[in-house]
């Protein structure tokens, strides 16, 4: 159990570097098809917006993993259903907002 979370923090960890990355304007962690869609002028308003969903995520990944980690060692379960719920939301927000930026500044998502 303890694996498992320490290995999640870390995913949720990574997640956020690369956004803070993406939304400073390095965004060579993208896709290149989205690099070379995405105008100059717009690199840096893209990389803040894939980047703000990259870090929702990642967020939303470690609070999973601090609730899983508190409802292992007490007996209060349901922080591990709100932690999950928590990581599904923002993983969906996450990803719409990445969508988001994809459909704006690069005229569609593929």
């Amino acid at each position: 159990m303890i694996l498992g979370s320490t290995i999640t923090v870390l995913v949720g960890c990574v997640c956020i570097i690369l956004g803070i990355s993406n939304m400073q304007g390095n965004i060579s962690s993208l896709h290149e098809y989205h690099r070379h869609r995405v105008s100059d002028d717009d690199v840096i308003p893209f990389g803040k917006l894939v980047g703000l969903g990259t870090i929702i995520i990642g967020a939303s990944v470690i609070i999973f993993s601090i609730s899983m980690l508190i409802s292992h060692f007490t007996s209060l379960n349901y922080l591990l259903i709100i932690g999950t719920a928590v990581m599904f939301i923002g993983i969906a927000i996450g990803i719409a907002v990445s969508f988001y930026a994809m459909k704006k500044y690069n005229n569609g998502i593929f």
